[in-house]
């Protein structure tokens, strides 16, 4: 069957895996056991001293209600279990491609299945809705024998399927499965009594005496059980809280919940579908009015009119995606196909909001790095190497698993590149299955990045991502501009992108749809606003729940470091305390750095803390968004060694509630801040940077800057401008020697690494400072945020300007506007630009290849370019024509160099490129026409002589 998408398209329905068959068969009674196993390894390989180590493999068991299959060993867990899910179905005789019944045919087969609930061989087989039966009949006061419809409904993936073939909207609403089965009973008159007004079924006729005898010696426990679970008011004001249910073993756990619920029969207790994995018991248990229940049964609820008269719980329904009304309660408890006893888990306040927090794709992240206070969702996926946490591929099947949805569809094409700035010319479109990548829907592994016919070495990937409801609508359609070296990194990059926009939108429920297609320019338009809505209507009350918003957190900090350093990045402001000497180490834009943190409640009025969340070791990419942005701005200042201080506002309760492991503790606390202490242990230069520093001696950023800081001494220049000036490395090169510099200015786009030139720049120039300046006559520094496209008259008639290893982090088209603006509009003397050579990376690779050990981790990067943030790399001759061209468009002379390499013409020349631009004599005088004032910078830090204390 094929659906139209919102373009009008044909687009095909995703096939189903054998996983998701199963699941669609069976349900929660589907039981996946994944077990590790080493594989046999010989001794270790000829002339290595050292035994090689064995890799992980996983093999998973599969027990289903007629038979349990046993899959083989697989490198990853999705496997084992797909692998498992198939041998089932061909044990089962389970035909792929099986039609689903007609609706005529749904009836029959439901009718049969309920009078087979009520014969004596289902009430002594394992099937987790035999333990209600069993329950039931030791019930009293009228309720013997008597099951409710909605335990019918939810435990039995058969009557679910069959109820949906029977009423689609069952999918969304399973509520409306209770009519059918009431209608289905009053079929079976002769074995099944039903009562009016009551949803409840009771078989007729009394079981065999030799049946309950047998029953009953089975069931054989004594005494109560108690379970702890979480209660869930319906009114906003009132907070969470434990209850403990006291359960008999002999007796029948709905009755319990029925009385905390405050009504008399368990017929009127609905349950929710299982919340969370597969094969979890947590569920949702409310009572609704009798009125709510017929209305629902008749698919006439008015969601609306529940908010307004108090009875719809946000939480509740936000956690299940099920309408839930009233006060609910959230347990692990139910029959299962693993015991025929009665199964419990005990619920904690933290799980429940963890599972709270785990609705949203930053709290799934959170999760996978067990950092709920300090992680985020990070904005980029640069690289697996440096990826922290569960892969965005993964988080965006766990995403479409919590709210229902089917799996997400990856589309990817392949383009032939023959030369980087072409246009792409695509060579093949795949919608890639089980058996091209061996992972449902074209996933790919994270760590093979799928397979392709097409040669990685000729071609560009894309991946597009499409969303389907459980009914096949679609939801989304993603379509990246960006292209990719690998497959895999194009599926993980556009999964990002999906996740984030998701994110942002549950956090904003209420965007305008203007504001959401101005916030999805890739996704294909016109967005599928109705389904989307559809799917994602109780998320709406999301933000109603949440009494603090994050974004409070997000802002922006103001920086008041020891030494009368300021920084204003925002409206928040804290006190930064640092301690201990610099070890000169530090970490920037690119890096991984390593710290040990510990995160602390603090309460009003009084000296004392509760400590939330720590770890000795986290490791985060820096420049990517990967930790809340006052942490990264705290390690952007610190140095390897040394210790941190600093205060916040509160973040969002949940997220505090998910970290701390007995909420209830603090619930009752006026906490007024939060106190982070970190440390930073180790940083881990960029993977290009540890490759020139393995490779060439000196490394090759500090021939780059030796060859720069040269030139300006022989130029004898007062002012300097640094393009792309990051963390002020260059700047700070400078006052290694004396140079004729009187004003020294760096501009960047990222303000976290500005905060470190500023550190930086600042220690240097402090009138106490032990360094030598880089002149004598040094008047002022100054630091500007801003992109170097823009053009800013503050740098107007600068005599040299420098940009080192930037332009290939830019768009090409970028690129040649920077060149532009700097050559036209500000009037520099001389500008010296270097970039990587890509002729040279043959000769990068083949030194690496000469390095005793394999494993050391500076080897050049298996993706195209030295880093994969690159977004380009030219030869010579593509460096040559840029260059020409821009210096005969502004009266410019240009002369080439490089660092690292001869530099031979018939080599692959210097591994990294110089142009090096002279403004010729005008004709009417070395002078500049002095352009309009133009402020598009922001000031960011500033030094002079006068002030310099």
């Amino acid at each position: 069957m094929d659906t139209k998408g919102s373009s009008g398209n044909v687009v095909k329905k995703a096939t189903l895996t054998p996983k998701a068959i199963i699941h669609q068969k069976f349900g929660t009674s589907a039981c996946y056991k994944v077990e590790e196993v080493q594989e046999s390894q010989p001794n270790g390989c000829p002339g290595l001293a050292i035994p090689m180590k064995s890799p992980s493999l996983f093999r998973c068991t599969l027990h289903l209600p007629d038979c349990t299959v046993r899959s083989g060993t697989f490198k990853r867990k999705k496997d084992a279990e797909q692998s498992a899910a198939e041998k089932a179905l061909e044990k089962l005789g389970i035909n792929l491609a099986e039609k689903e019944p007609t609706v005529d045919e749904a009836q029959a087969d439901l009718i049969a299945r309920i009078s087979h609930f009520f014969s004596v061989e289902f009430l002594l087989s394992p099937h987790p809705l035999s333990g209600h039966l069993r329950s039931a009949l030791r019930r009293e006061d009228g309720f013997k024998g008597q099951v409710p419809v909605s335990v019918i409904a939810v435990g039995d993936a058969r009557v679910n399927n069959l109820s949906r073939c029977i009423n689609p909207k069952v999918e969304s609403n399973p509520y409306l499965a209770i009519p059918l089965i009431m209608d289905a009973a009053t079929k079976l008159s002769g074995l099944v009594a039903t009562s009016e007004g009551r949803f409840s079924l009771q078989r007729k006729g009394l079981y065999p005496q030799e049946v309950m005898r047998k029953m009953l010696n089975e069931a054989g426990l004594q005494g109560n059980i108690e379970i702890n679970t979480i209660h869930i008011p319906f009114s906003l004001e009132k907070p969470i809280h434990p209850l403990t249910l006291n359960v008999s073993a002999s007796g029948y756990y709905l009755d319990v919940i029925a009385q905390k619920l405050g009504v008399e029969d368990a017929a009127r207790v609905l349950t929710s579908r299982a919340i969370g994995k597969a094969s979890s018991e947590i569920r949702l248990y409310f009572s609704a009015p009798l009125s709510s229940l017929l209305s629902w049964a008749t698919d006439m609820v008015d969601q609306d009119a529940m908010d307004s008269e108090g009875l719809f719980n946000a939480r509740a329904s936000y956690l299940s995606g099920q309408l839930v009304v009233g006060d609910a309660i959230l347990a692990s408890v139910g029959y299962t196909w693993r015991s025929t006893e009665l199964c419990y888990e005990h619920l904690s306040a933290q799980a429940y909001y963890r599972m709270f927090i785990s609705k949203t794709p930053s709290g799934l992240y959170k999760l996978s790095r067990e950092a709920t206070l300090a992680a985020e969702l990070p904005l980029a996926f640069t690289a697996r190497t440096n990826w922290r946490g569960t892969y965005p591929r993964d988080l965006l099947y766990m995403f479409c698993s919590q709210h229902r949805l089917s799996e997400p569809v990856f589309v990817t094409s392949a383009y032939h590149l023959e030369s980087f700035s072409e246009v792409p010319k695509k060579m093949k479109m795949t919608q890639f299955t089980k058996e091209e990548t061996g992972y449902p829907n074209g996933g790919g592994s994270a760590a093979s990045g799928g397979k392709s016919s097409v040669s990685e070495d000729t071609t560009s990937f894309r991946c597009e991502i499409k969303i389907f409801s459980k009914s096949q609508d679609l939801i989304l359609e993603y379509h990246p501009k960006d292209l990719y070296k690998k497959q895999g990194d194009a599926i993980q990059s556009a999964s990002l992108k999906v996740l984030l926009w998701l994110d942002r939108y549950l956090r904003e429920p209420d965007l305008l749809l203007q504001k959401i297609n101005s916030s999805a320019d890739d996704f294909r338009n016109p967005f599928c606003h109705q389904n989307f809505t559809n799917e994602f209507s109780l998320c709406n009350f999301i933000h109603k729940i949440t009494k603090r918003s994050e974004n409070k957190l997000h802002e922006g900090v103001d920086f008041n470091f020891v030494g009368q350093l300021d920084f204003e990045e925002g409206h928040e402001a804290f006190s930064l305390i640092l301690e201990g000497q610099s070890s000169g180490v530090s970490a920037s834009s690119g890096s991984l750095a390593c710290i040990g943190y510990s995160i602390s409640l603090v309460m009003e009025g009084e000296n004392m803390k509760e400590l939330v969340e720590s770890s000795e070791e986290f490791e985060f990419e820096m420049g990517t968004g990967a930790v809340i942005p006052i942490l990264e701005a705290c390690v952007m200042q610190m140095s390897v060694g040394q210790y941190a201080r600093f205060n916040t506002q509160l973040p969002a309760d949940e997220l505090v509630l998910a970290a701390v492991k007995k909420p209830e503790n603090i619930l009752s606390l006026a906490c007024t801040k939060v106190e982070y202490s970190v440390i930073l242990l180790r940083v881990t230069e960029p993977m290009e940077d540890r490759m020139e520093q393995a490779l060439f001696s000196p490394p090759l950023s500090k021939q780059r800057m030796d060859f720069a800081g040269q030139l300006i001494r022989e130029s004898c220049v007062k002012t300097l401008v640094d393009f792309g000036c990051g963390s002020g490395t260059f700047l700070e090169s400078l006052f290694d020697y004396q140079t004729t510099l009187e004003r020294i200015v760096g501009v960047d786009i990222s303000q976290k690494s500005l905060s470190r030139a500023a550190k930086i720049l600042h220690s240097k120039l402090d009138v106490n400072s032990k360094f030598l300046m880089p002149s004598p006559g040094l008047e002022s520094a100054v630091l500007y945020n801003g992109s170097i496209t823009d053009f800013d008259s503050r740098l107007y008639g600068s005599d040299i300007g420098t940009c080192l290893e930037v332009i290939e982090h830019m768009e090409e088209d970028q690129a040649c506007l920077f060149g532009d603006v700097v050559l036209s509009s500000y009037c520099l003397k001389t500008l010296i630009v270097s970039t990587p050579n890509y002729e040279y990376n043959v000769i990068l690779r083949r030194m690496q290849s000469q390095e005793d050990d394999p494993d050391e981790k500076t080897q050049l990067p298996a993706y195209k370019f030295r880093n994969q943030d690159h977004k380009f790399e030219w030869t010579r001759g593509q460096f040559n024509n840029w260059a020409s061209d821009l210096a005969a468009r502004h009266n410019y002379s240009v002369e080439f160099s490089g660092v690292g390499g001869s530099g031979d013409e018939s080599e692959p020349g210097f591994a990294s490129q110089i142009a090096v631009f002279r403004r010729k004599e005008l004709v009417n005088g070395d002078s500049c026409a002095k352009p309009v004032e133009s402020l598009n910078y922001k000031l960011i830090w500033e030094w002079n002589s006068n002030n310099s204390s």
